[in-house]
This record gives C-alpha cells, sequence and structure tokens, in this order.
C-alpha cells in the first residue's frame, strides 16, 4: 500500500504542476513527463510489494499475480508498458498526421478561403457557426480531430486571442458532446463499440438528443455573455494579401482526406492512425505537385523565398510548425494515468464507487448500478483520463450489447471530459495549440460544461424509455 500511496502523491504533484504551469513558469510538457517516468520508475522497483495487476487488453484483473515469481511480474510490467506506449502511439501517430495535414492546408493559405465564406462580423453567429461545425464533425472524423481543424481555422479568421479562447472553450464542449453519439466520435465510444457493448443505431437513438442539448444549451447561455457580445475585428491589409491560387483545392483535398479516415477504419478494421497515414501521403502528394507550380518566375519579389521553400518543399515546412510539445505533454499524462491503472488503482476507485454510492432512488440498471454512479465516472472522466475509466467499466459490468447502462457512459465519459481542460483528448489539444490557462477555463468554461453535461444527462434519463 505505501507504494501505491506514493504513485498516487507522484500523480498529484505532477497534476498540481501542470494545472499552475503558469505560476510556475513551467511548460506542462515537463511536469507531465517526469511524472510519467517517475510513476512507472516506482511500479518496477516495487513490483513484488503489489498485490493486483489490471491487465488493459482483457479489462480485467490478472488471476494469480501475488504469487508470481519476480522475473513474471518484471516480464509483465514490460508487457504492459508496451501495450500502453503502443495504445498511446496510436493516438499521437494519428494527431501528427492530422496536425501535419491541417499545417500544409495552411501552407496554401486554405483556410482563407473558409474566412471569405463567413460573411458575417457578428460573435455570436460565429459561435453558434463553430459549435455547430464542432458538433457534427467531430460525429464523422471524432472529437480530436475537429478541435485541431477548428480551431486552426479559428486562428485564422479571429486573430484577437483574448476573443478567441472563449471559442475555443466552447468548442471543445461541442466536440465532446457530437464525439459522444457516434461510434468513432470519441475514444471512448469506439471502445464499447469495438468491445460489443453499443450498437451504431441504438447509440444514435439514445445519444443524439442528449449530446444535442449537451452543445446547444451551453452555446445558447454563452451567447448572451459580454465576450460574446460585438463583432470581431478583421485586419483590412490582410484581406488585400493575394492568395495562393490552389488554396481552395489544397482546402478540399486536406479536409476529404481527414474524413475518409473512419472509412478506411470501417473497411479495414484497422486502427485510426493507418488510414491517417495514408491520408497524409495522399495529401503531401498533391502539396508537393501543387508546390512546384506554385511561384510565377516572373515574380521577383517571392522568387528568393521561392528558392527557399523549394529546399524544403510543403510536406517539411508544415512538419516544422507542428506542436510537439503537445505530443509530449499528452505521451506523458496518457502514460502516468496507464501507470495508475495498471496497479488496478482506477479500476478499485470504479469498484468502490459502485459500492459504496447510495443508490438515492434514481433508476436502476442491470447490475443495481444507479444513476448516479454513472454521472460519478462522468465527473472523475474530467479529473483522471476517461479512456481508463471505461476501461475499468467494462472489467466491472456485464450487461449485454445496447443495455442503456453503456449508453449512459458512453455520455458520461465522453462529454464529462469537458469540465477540466485536461480531462479530454479535444481539451488537451486545444490547451496545447492556445496556451489555454487550467484556471481560466476552470472560471469561465467549466461551469457552462457542467451545465451541458447535467442537461444532457436528464434528458438521457428521460427519453430511455423511449427506445
Amino acid at each position: 500500500m505505501p507504494m501505491e500511496s506514493l504513485i498516487i502523491g507522484v500523480f498529484v504533484i505532477g497534476y498540481l504542476a501542470i494545472t499552475l504551469e503558469h505560476n510556475l513558469k513551467l511548460d506542462k510538457l515537463i511536469p507531465a513527463l517526469v511524472m510519467m517516468a517517475v510513476c512507472w520508475a516506482v511500479v518496477s522497483l516495487g513490483i513484488d510489494s503489489f498485490s493486483m495487476w489490471f491487465d488493459s487488453s482483457n479489462h480485467g484483473l490478472v488471476d494469480g499475480f501475488s504469487t508470481m515469481l519476480h522475473d513474471e511480474k518484471v516480464h509483465l510490467v514490460e508487457e504492459t508498458l508496451l501495450h500502453h506506449l503502443g495504445k498511446t502511439a496510436e493516438i499521437l501517430v494519428f494527431l501528427l498526421g492530422a496536425m501535419t495535414i491541417v499545417e500544409i492546408i495552411d501552407y496554401f493559405d486554405g483556410f482563407s478561403t473558409i474566412k471569405n465564406y463567413v460573411g458575417f462580423k457578428s460573435k455570436k453567429k460565429l459561435l453558434w457557426m463553430f459549435s455547430g461545425l464542432a458538433f457534427l464533425l467531430s460525429a464523422i472524423i471524432d472529437n480530436l480531430t475537429a478541435t485541431i481543424v477548428l480551431i486552426s481555422i479559428l486562428q485564422k479568421i479571429v486573430k484577437n486571442r483574448d476573443e478567441r479562447i472563449w471559442f475555443a472553450g466552447l468548442i471543445i464542449i461541442a466536440a465532446n458532446a457530437g464525439g459522444a453519439w457516434s461510434p468513432i466520435g470519441d475514444v471512448t465510444t469506439t471502445m464499447l463499440w469495438i468491445g460489443n457493448k453499443v450498437s451504431t443505431l441504438k447509440l444514435v437513438e439514445y445519444l443524439f438528443i442528449p449530446s444535442l442539448l449537451c452543445m446547444a444549451v451551453p452555446s445558447l447561455i454563452a451567447s448572451f455573455m459580454p465576450a460574446f457580445k460585438g463583432e470581431i475585428k478583421f485586419d483590412d491589409n490582410e484581406e488585400d494579401k493575394p492568395k495562393n491560387k490552389f488554396s481552395g483545392k489544397m482546402l478540399f483535398i486536406g479536409l476529404a482526406a481527414i474524413v475518409f479516415v473512419p472509412v478506411f477504419k470501417t473497411i479495414t478494421h484497422l486502427p485510426p492512425y493507418v488510414g491517417m497515414m495514408l491520408s497524409l501521403g495522399v495529401v503531401a502528394t498533391f502539396a508537393e505537385i501543387f508546390s512546384r507550380t506554385k511561384f510565377s518566375l516572373t515574380d521577383f519579389n517571392t522568387l528568393e523565398e521561392s528558392n527557399q521553400q523549394a529546399a524544403h518543399g510543403p510536406v517539411h515546412h508544415s512538419l516544422s510548425k507542428i506542436e510537439m510539445p503537445s505530443i509530449l505533454f499528452f505521451l506523458g499524462i496518457l502514460m502516468a494515468v496507464a501507470a495508475l491503472e495498471s496497479l488496478g488503482i482506477l479500476f478499485n476507485f470504479a469498484t468502490t464507487l459502485k459500492q459504496t454510492v447510495p443508490m438515492l432512488g434514481t433508476e436502476l440498471h442491470g447490475e443495481g448500478v444507479s444513476d448516479l454512479v454513472v454521472m460519478l465516472l462522468g465527473v472523475g472522466s474530467a479529473v483522471i483520463d476517461n479512456v481508463p475509466l471505461v476501461a475499468a467499466s467494462l472489467g466491472m459490468f456485464s450487461e449485454p450489447l445496447d443495455n442503456e447502462l453503456w449508453h449512459f457512459i458512453a455520455f458520461a465519459a465522453g462529454t464529462g471530459g469537458s469540465m477540466l481542460i485536461i480531462g479530454s483528448a479535444a481539451g488537451v489539444v486545444a490547451m496545447g495549440m492556445e496556451k489555454i490557462d487550467f484556471f481560466w477555463y476552470l472560471k469561465n468554461i467549466a461551469w457552462l460544461a457542467l451545465i451541458g453535461f447535467v442537461v444532457g444527462s436528464a434528458a438521457f434519463m428521460i427519453t430511455r424509455t423511449m427506445f
């Protein structure tokens, strides 16, 4: 137990260092990486003192772990570390691919095409446009990619960062809400779908209305807030800047390539990062072809720039602009949570929650699991990553396919993470791209996310009897 307490202590201190990033003047990736390394070091050094081990691949505790020999336990640690690194790498490689495609589109000035289509300057209209797009896009291409794409577009339209982070906050809420009702919209929903706990049709039936309300209610409240009053100020000089003649084509090819990823996954049953790499290869091919005819030889002002960029090409240029600190931060925090998960700490937390939380007269699910327990799992997913919590629930509950419990877990885990900026993949990416402060988000956006979560949960409880 002392070793487990030590790991929890390291995690809490690391978590605090991440949240106090601006006060400590320390980039959040540093505590995330240190926390990951120290947690796994403690696991490895104290392996003989732990009484249980959680097998992530089978979503259950390892039988007879305490009676294993030391060498067997060490081998198990190595296997588990490799498993978690593989799962984390899938997300990171996927993220690298999506970010590179977005940067290639930007290289050809593709997002200015969207900016020209936005024929209004009203902040309120812009809020609804981004919320609606985040809700729909995240269901098609997943909440992580949708957040990257939309914040990239947002950066081209709203130049003032203080105004932009408000939009980014609402994009996180809308993207997580949109991801909950689609089997490919969120990592946790995908886990339940692959694990044969939910089917696509029933997921849409159960969760579309709660998810829509989870997005719409916070957006409606926000539209009356001072931050969304008035109009966006565009830079007049910037609109006169000549556009690349391939900007429209590159935008279409790039977004089509990202939308193709879930289609590829459905056809081949391969992880999404494989499809993303194929899409990146296709987009990069078009980028190289277009860049060769990009500059006119008669335009002497751009000739020098042409020679510089020709040496690297659009793909190298785009890769150099990727937000690598965000990728490393993601690696650190996911692998640190994996250490807690592997020792069965999260599994025990979820089991204790199930046993000790009173039923409070709420409607019961198959194994006497109250709605309150599922909602607390949702709140828990804001503090701890939602992936291990859903993994723990897969091992805890044995309800059949399309039982309402699984759909409620999908909703709670998917949307509950919006309450803290590091509670969801979309939030972590937005935090990296926009340098959003943890406490700014907690003060200004968290309460909106909580209202959306509660309204959506209430809507689920009312509408589930219909299906």
